[in-house]
């Protein structure tokens, strides 16, 4: 981005406005539901009859839903005239190639290119579409100040995001699935005598009983995307390895963060006393895991909050014997949980599009309350019905996820919220839901870290990029060393080849952004 007198005064202008905001919201008493689109947001293309289909890729190979089909997104067409041809990525180089050699679809959905597709020269901005197409779609000020580039605009929103305050005025909002969680048997552990659990320890004692007792079994297995997130909160390590943690106002990156060591010295006892599986670092495959669970050749199920009620309703299912329970979200005083998240993933209106007023129409019913609820929830009456406490009694159980996927259940969160997200994961009685209550109690909010973000072809970019893909391969060194004293010179060799590649260079610009951006949310 270009640095000129324009990007201070557009930082002032965004930090005022935004201290404006978040104070009057204080004293507002219903202010925990944020400013959004009206419901009555349909398209002239809607009210016509007129089915316009947009293209649409999807930047997550991942993705469970690949085609727009299902109720809800048949109510979806009919309330906007809008149908989606999908494509999802193959592969996360697919979009970078794709914006290189200019040829993009109508819209595109990302998490990982978010800052790149943030450019006039690719997409439309969407303040410029709003004020033209849509004066009537309201999007609150805190949204735009985290989302407006240097150039003034923001070129979209993200799902997935809620400010500590509209998280806490929501009690029912508990947060989502991408969070992790580990769950055990349950036989087992009374077969053990449901030894004490107050600690990652103890964890690792219940694991050593089972490797007794039970030798042919794999103490724990673990989803390939899911391997550290757990265990780091629990010792207090704010962050994931890739990103920075707050101290006494500076920032560092995660990597040194003092309590860092402990956590690599616990992996590496892991693997030392054959807790767990070293072919699980490489694993390519996410399935994996779910068959040694499933089949009764593992213990304990490293994922995320969901897993113990996905498992039980597999295992019931397939007629096993047993169950999974979720072990507690936060194991000892030492666990911190410290969310610095802006949201997931953003939808882009190229300059590609053949229909920016029906695009901006379109993501303007998705952002109404109506569209929000149909996206998270389903159909009303058929999928759902609201409780006058202030949550979704659903017809369903949200951690079947053939039910999910074949509704077409949230998946169409091209603009969502934390808040709405969160109201999806409260299910009274699930364990998903007690995991999710547990670790709100103790999250803390900073998403003025979240604003720390290198931009595109930047030389900060260059360096974290090169920083990251290093540590990538050396934490499994550390994972997997002959012995703690192995584990913790590799990791003292991690910190020294990053400092090497630039890292205090890295911090010391980090901390200047952070400086900026801080005093956004005071």
């Amino acid at each position: 981005m270009k640095k000129n007198r324009g990007k201070k005064a557009a930082l002032v202008s965004l930090a005022v406005v935004l201290v404006m905001t978040l104070l009057s919201a204080c004293g507002k008493e219903n202010s925990s539901k944020p400013e959004n689109a009206s419901t009555n947001t349909s398209s002239s293309s809607a009210n016509s009859g007129e089915v316009k289909e947009l293209s649409l890729f999807i930047d997550a190979s991942w993705y469970p839903v690949k085609e727009w089909k299902g109720p809800v997104a048949e109510k979806i067409t009919e309330k906007t005239g809008v149908k989606l041809k999908v494509t999802v990525a193959t592969d996360d180089k697919q979009l970078p190639l794709m914006i290189s050699s200019g040829d993009l679809p109508d819209l595109v959905f990302t998490n990982s290119q978010i800052d790149r597709m943030s450019d006039s020269k690719l997409s439309y901005p969407w303040n410029e579409l709003i004020e033209k197409y849509a004066p009537d779609f309201k999007i609150d000020d805190t949204r735009i100040a985290i989302h407006t580039m240097d150039d003034g605009n923001f070129y979209t929103v993200r799902n997935s995001f809620a400010t500590q305050e509209e998280m806490a005025q929501n009690k029912y909002a508990i947060g989502n699935d991408g969070n992790p969680g580990i769950a055990v048997r349950e036989d087992i552990m009374k077969e053990l005598g449901n030894p004490p659990l107050a600690s990652v320890e103890d964890f690792a004692k219940i694991l050593g009983m089972v490797k007794e007792k039970y030798p042919d079994m794999v103490p724990m297995i673990m989803d390939k995307d899911w391997i550290e997130q757990y265990f780091l909160q629990q010792f207090g390590v704010e962050a994931l390895l890739d990103g920075w943690y707050e101290r006494d106002g500076k920032v560092d990156y995660a990597i040194r963060q003092p309590e860092m060591l402990d956590f690599f010295k616990f992996m590496n006892s892991l693997y030392l006393n054959g807790y767990v599986l070293a072919e699980n670092y490489a694993y390519t495959n996410d399935q994996i895991d779910d068959q040694y669970a499933l089949n009764g050749k593992a213990f304990a199920h490293s994922h995320t909050v969901s897993v113990a009620d996905a498992d039980n309703i597999k295992a019931k299912n397939s007629g096993k014997p047993y169950t999974f329970k979720m072990l507690p979200s936060a194991l000892s005083d030492r666990t911190k949980i410290v969310s610095t998240g802006l949201g997931f993933a953003g939808t882009f209106i190229t300059k590609k599009n053949k229909d920016p007023e029906a695009s901006i129409k379109f993501l303007q019913y998705l952002a109404s309350d109506e569209g929000k609820k149909l996206t998270m929830f389903g159909v009303e009456g058929e999928h759902w019905t609201w409780n006058d406490e202030g949550y979704p009694n659903l017809k369903y159980d949200p951690s079947d996820a053939d039910f999910i996927n074949g509704n077409g259940i949230k998946w169409w969160y091209l603009y969502n919220d934390g808040v709405m997200e969160g109201l999806q994961g409260y299910v009274p009685g699930t364990q998903k839901t007690q995991a999710l209550l547990e670790r709100k109690a103790v999250t803390v909010y900073k998403p003025e870290i979240g604003l720390i973000q290198t931009q595109p072809d930047s030389k900060e970019k260059t360096i974290k990029t090169k920083i990251d893909e290093m540590i990538k391969n050396e934490k499994v060194k550390i994972y997997l060393a002959d012995s703690e004293e192995e584990a913790v010179a590799n990791y003292e060799k991690m910190i020294k080849t990053a400092e090497s590649m630039g890292l205090q260079e890295l911090v010391d610009w980090a901390n200047g952004i952070y400086q900026k951006k801080k005093d956004l949310f005071k």
